[in-house]
């Protein structure tokens, strides 16, 4: 009989005891233990098992689940006596990050702060122990979410000394969803408080806490190490491209299509392969998104379960106001194609707009993207290079990049789709309506510069395009800055069936020559011609009358169009 689905449970002993379903990880345990790593950090896509693994890790060695064997009977771990031996035998201290939210430092350190205070009632027995002395009894009472940075900086350190007193034993830490409050910093305009805090804080649970054993951080991204890890120097970090723990997070091949035969769901396996694979952990392909395949076998159908678990807004943001080239790679990405990349891996969150490459690495730690091959190199200067082909790692997170696209111009209180309609209709008259609409709002949007009408308008037109190639899926291919004839145009339109038209469309800034901006359109519509973009559409054989040629010519945010027909 097949296993409870049980959906959104992130606590170890709730999945065994309510005999949910659960692929077994235990194999974990003495990955990690075994290591001898004094200070891990992994990092993993979100919904990919990380807090159930680190409530797995908190029930296996606390304590306070001593004589708990039978949480582990049947699983890996349980076969190997010496790991029988040490379940249930140290003080853990497991805090989360996950909640920390807010819009502002004062409240992101509170809500900090009230974490730790939750922490400390946990155990609250030590401040009646008499291992305690009364001054260390009355730090107890500095504990709360009003409590002092320096007391707030040292409780973790504080705390173990504590267990350790009490137990004699050295105390294993744990620390899941560690960037969270990073991530909220950056979009809310905090990330230099944060960082000092967290700076302070790390250094005093990890570096300088002579009472720890072991410690495990989990989050979804590496954050620099100059920003907040710039003390600790026993810190092991192990990334989606580190080949430990490979298997360890998100299922595999073989563990989705042995529950798919568990759950009466054989014959589906290409499906839930096209939309869930794609994950690379190491040298581990085919990892499938834990989250999604668990819904699957509950609903029996597939659907955006993961992309639809939380806000993308900060990869959104990112992508809209990223410069030409974001915007250029990223059309490549939506249509199926790759893109090649030097990656660093070390996320700096104030220079991810201005750092070349900095929001692939991102993309790439939230699993938005794949490695499909990977190239080490050393340049001629003796520089060693780490190049990257990136995807889009499956059909689900195609579509959740397909509708962030379409929510920039629903967002748009003019009709965009007004605009698509007279451009398939060949209605020149609407086209210069709605798009001088459209640029005027959308302008802000994908231009970041300080005077972007002074600039060229190339932000705005990768947007551009990006909704357009959304919006005509179905009936163009729609392709922009390739080659064709003498050079390369701006946007081709191919389509699908032999009973549209096929459109080529050319952006033109004015010039200080062009007085006005039918002067600017004419010179658009003349490249068409005199580069002969037509050449692949012709070569495809689309005769030459069934092609419409477009100028769109900018001064600032006013958008004249025209076409070699007027």
């Amino acid at each position: 009989m097949a296993r409870r689905i049980g959906i959104g449970h992130q606590d170890f002993e709730a999945v065994r005891q309510g005999d949910y379903f659960y692929i077994d990880k235990t194999k974990f345990i003495r990955e990690w233990w075994e290591s001898g790593d004094e200070v891990t950090l992994i990092t993993r896509p979100r919904r990919f098992g990380k807090t159930l693994n680190m409530s797995m890790l908190e029930k296996f060695f606390s304590i306070n689940y001593a004589d708990r064997g039978e949480l582990f009977e049947g699983l890996s771990i349980w076969q190997e006596e010496g790991y029988r031996q040490i379940q249930g035998t140290y003080p853990v201290i497991f805090l989360s990050f996950a909640n920390i939210k807010a819009a502002s430092y004062v409240d992101a350190r509170k809500m900090i702060c009230h974490n730790i205070t939750k922490l400390y009632n946990q155990f609250d027995f030590l401040a009646d122990s008499d291992k305690l002395n009364e001054k260390e009894k009355a730090f107890y009472q500095e504990i709360s979410a009003d409590m002092e940075n320096f007391v707030a900086v040292d409780s973790l350190n504080v705390l173990s000394s504590y267990l350790m007193k009490y137990y004699g034993k050295k105390v294993i830490i744990l620390l899941d969803e560690y960037d969270t409050p990073m991530q909220e910093a950056y979009v809310n305009g905090y990330w230099q408080e944060m960082v000092g805090f967290t700076r302070s804080f790390f250094n005093a649970a990890f570096k300088t806490n002579p009472y720890l054993k072991r410690a495990l951080m989990t989050g979804i991204t590496r954050v620099s190490k100059e920003s907040i890890f710039s003390d600790l120097n026993n810190l092991k970090v192990v990334t989606t491209t580190s080949e430990k723990y490979e298997d360890c997070f998100g299922f595999t091949e073989e563990e989705v299509f042995a529950a798919l035969r568990e759950y009466g769901l054989s014959g589906h396996e290409q499906q839930v392969k096209e939309w869930y694979d794609g994950f690379t952990f190491g040298k581990q392909s085919d990892i499938y998104n834990p989250w999604s395949v668990i819904n699957f076998l509950d609903d029996e159908k597939v659907g955006t379960y993961w992309a639809n678990t939380s806000s993308n807004g900060l990869v959104g943001k990112l992508i809209q106001q990223g410069d030409a080239e974001v915007k250029k790679s990223f059309e490549y990405l939506i249509q199926g194609g790759s893109i090649r990349m030097e990656i660093d891996e070390q996320i700096i969150y104030d220079q991810l707009l201005v750092k070349k490459n900095a929001i692939w690495s991102l993309l790439l730690a939230g699993g938005y993207l794949k490695v499909k091959d990977y190239q080490s190199y050393m340049t001629a200067y003796g520089e060693w290079k780490e190049e990257y082909e990136l995807a889009l790692t499956n059909l689900e997170t195609r579509i959740m990049f397909v509708n962030m696209v379409r929510g920039w111009f629903d967002r748009v209180s003019v009709d965009y789709h007004g605009f698509i309609k007279a451009l398939l209709d060949d209605d020149i008259r609407t086209m210069n309506i709605y798009m001088n609409r459209v640029s005027s709002e959308m302008f802000s949007s994908f231009d970041t510069g300080e005077k972007p009408s002074e600039r060229q308008p190339e932000r705005f037109y990768h947007g551009f395009v990006l909704g357009l190639m959304v919006e005509l899926v179905d009936k163009y291919v729609v392709t922009s800055n390739r080659e064709s004839g003498f050079g390369r145009y701006d946007v081709m339109l191919e389509p699908r069936s032999m009973q549209n038209d096929a459109i080529i469309l050319e952006f033109k800034v004015q010039d200080e020559e062009e007085g006005e901006l039918s002067d600017t359109v004419k010179a658009a519509v003349r490249q068409i011609e005199e580069k002969d973009y037509k050449a692949n559409l012709i070569a495809k054989g689309i005769p030459e009358e069934r092609i419409r040629k477009y100028g769109f010519a900018f001064c600032g945010k006013k958008v004249l169009i025209g076409s070699s027909a007027t």
